[in-house]
């Protein structure tokens, strides 16, 4: 064993110096025996909380919902082999939606690398096509210079996922590892050149329309973008969930471009002029399979503001590529001015009116009705209320009946990944324990990372998460009645009470099955001042808030649409 000298830490403890030192302040795990020194170095740091998941992939997306809320990499701690694998659906988010997020694996010791050791893997291999960087340690001396720089490129450019490697051994060694300076996040800025050519575009236009999304925004950027689109009647639309980006009740906001999206506003994009893309990467979901905006070279004129330059002209040939962070894009912007925008009045008028015809209620079967859940949320929350949300049909409901206020309220996952929503929600509570923070699921999402809710009770995250149980994978089953009419597999569900199954856990159940009945049982569930959960019972009849299974199997348009 070799002999401590004065000043040596070991591996474990270097790595928490050097998440103190780069702000790091809670970490989300599950403990793994491949990186005890890492906990024995937790141990200590009495400025870092440690959070205790129940399976690695929730650990992974509470981490990532922090990246989302915090715009600094969320930490991540799991271990090898099984550990690691359920936490890889968690880089996936992170990756797809731009978010900043440091997943830190041990690994077998190096001696018994290449043997298929116990739970071994070849990690960087396995997580190279999931993340912006991966390296395993190999010096125990280096790591402070590792760590450094898992931060730099997390956050740089486009942010995204890094995965730091450390054999056991490494975290075990004795070493007087060297100090470094804390990591300070680089900025792409927009030039006066770029701007310039931005407004001239801009003024030849008659049809603009912006579409906003992508990293980097903040409240101020919501603010600055307001200011603009105010003075010369710009509409604004926001991309596939990221509607807190913008106000929705400001006279400019005209909906979100995205899966179910208003027809009257896809229609609108096809008939833009010119669409200015801030931040956006304009992938599947916002351009509808690529049918909105036509690859390579769409129809529109596109200005294409993006942080990272490998993603301009990726897909689609920009008349104006910028690239710079959507916040810097944002403030030069909204020191801006055009020469004459009068004409793009009648144009924003008629497209507001649009939205606003859309967010109005439409009947749908059964007697627990979600547009009457979301639409009463929307009247009593708060204008700083968090919605967490994962994928699911049901997601249809909040998208479009539920208005954003304020930047940072919405965490979804861009990538479409089922479970994501309750461990966001515990997440979004520990950093914001005085908001409301409200859960939306479905009774197959919810499945996926329920078990989380017992870490919400652990640690008093008092979030409230509404389960839709109308037992079914409904997306696939809306989907298999479109393309597969009457062959119907796979899809059906039978669930436990999710209001029992919530109490076992120490936390509030009720089940509402009528509209009329959700006020007061959510009242009560915010005054249990405690995690709580309300079982909805919903008809598997309302497949979205336009289509019916009776519609789709009689292939006839729907009569409520």
């Amino acid at each position: 064993m070799a002999t401590r000298r004065a000043g040596d830490r070991h591996g474990g403890q270097v790595v928490v110096e050097q998440l103190r030192r780069h702000g790091c302040r809670r970490v989300y795990t599950v403990p793994g025996e491949s990186f005890l020194a890492v906990l024995d170095g937790l141990h200590d740091a009495n400025d870092i909380e440690t959070i205790v998941c129940r399976q690695e992939g929730g650990a992974a997306m509470m981490a990532e919902a922090h990246g989302k809320l915090t715009g600094e990499p969320g930490v991540c701690l799991v271990s090898r082999g099984p550990g690691c694998t359920n936490a890889s659906a968690g880089l996936h988010i992170a990756q797809q939606d731009s978010t900043p997020l440091l997943l830190i694996v041990g690994q077998v010791p190096r001696s018994m690398l290449g043997r298929e050791a116990f739970q071994e893997m070849d990690l960087v291999q396995f997580f190279t096509p999931l993340a912006k960087w991966v390296v395993q340690v190999e010096d125990a001396d280096r790591i402070p210079e590792y760590m450094r720089q898992a931060y730099c490129r997390a956050t740089a450019g486009r942010p995204g996922p890094v995965a730091l490697i450390f054999p056991e051994d490494i975290l075990s060694q004795l070493v007087a590892a060297a100090e470094v300076a804390p990591y300070r996040r680089t900025v792409s800025r927009c030039g006066i050149d770029d701007m310039e050519a931005v407004l001239q575009v801009l003024e030849k236009a008659e049809r603009p329309l912006a579409l906003i999304g992508g990293p980097g925004w903040s409240q101020a950027s919501a603010d600055h973008l307001a200011t603009f689109a105010q003075r010369n009647s710009l509409p604004v639309a926001a991309t596939f969930r990221c509607q807190d980006y913008f106000d929705n009740t400001h006279p400019c906001y005209v909906g979100d471009v995205g899966l179910g999206i208003n027809p009257e506003l896809a229609q609108r994009v096809r008939d833009a002029d010119l669409i200015l893309a801030i931040g956006a990467r304009l992938g599947e979901a916002t351009t509808s399979g690529y049918t909105l905006l036509e690859p390579p070279v769409p129809r529109q004129r596109l200005i294409h503001v993006h942080p990272a330059g490998e993603e301009l002209g990726r897909v689609y040939q920009p008349t104006v590529a910028v690239q710079a962070d959507s916040a810097e894009f944002v403030a030069e912007l909204g020191r801006c001015d055009l020469a004459d925008s009068r004409r793009w009045r009648s144009w924003l008028e008629s497209a507001r009116r649009d939205y606003e015809q859309w967010i109005v209620p439409q009947k749908t079967p059964g007697a627990c009705r979600l547009e009457d859940i979301v639409t009463c949320l929307r009247e009593e929350l708060s204008t700083d209320a968090i919605i967490t949300n994962g994928a699911g049909n049901y997601a249809a409901w909040v998208h479009r009946y539920f208005q954003y206020r304020r930047y940072g309220t919405q965490l979804a996952p861009r990538s479409g990944s089922m479970g994501y929503g309750l461990p966001a929600a515990v997440a979004a509570k520990l950093q914001h324990p005085d908001r409301p923070v409200i859960c939306f699921a479905g009774d197959g999402c919810y499945m996926m990372h329920g078990q989380e809710l017992a870490t919400a009770v652990q640690y008093g995250a008092n979030i409230v998460v509404i389960v839709a149980n109308n037992g079914l994978y409904g997306t696939i089953r809306m989907h298999q009645e479109k393309r597969f009419p009457g062959r119907i597999v796979a899809t059906k569900l039978t669930n436990p009470d999710f209001a029992a199954l919530a109490r076992s856990y120490g936390a509030f159940g009720a089940t509402v099955e009528r509209s009329e009945d959700f006020a007061a049982v959510f009242a009560q569930a915010v005054a249990a001042e405690k995690p709580a959960l309300i079982e909805l019972r919903t008809d598997p009849e309302a497949s979205t808030p336009r289509i019916t299974l009776t519609g789709l199997q009689s292939n006839q348009p729907n009569p409520r649409v």
